[in-house]
């Protein structure tokens, strides 16, 4: 099972979930990508991502005024 992270700090809206969305193609079913964004509306996008993709949104904090996510690629 692979960990990759992706850093997204300082692109806005839509650019984050773009990204991700274009990571998670190259990741195996249950690989986990962690997202560092500074977008505030990232919270928010991330979670109607993945609801809207069936990614699982595994958890998400913020610290320091950057948002932490941690997604888990959907089975096949």
């Amino acid at each position: 099972m692979a960990d990759v992270t992706l850093d997204v700090k300082g692109m806005t809206c839509p650019l984050p979930v773009l990204r991700a969305n274009r990571a998670l193609r190259g990741l195996e079913a249950g690989d986990r990508l962690r997202v560092l964004a500074t977008d505030r509306a990232s919270v928010v996008d991330f979670q109607i991502y993945c609801r809207e993709s069936g990614h699982a949104l595994i958890s998400w904090s913020e610290q320091a005024g950057a948002f932490y996510f941690v997604i888990r690629k959907k089975a096949e």
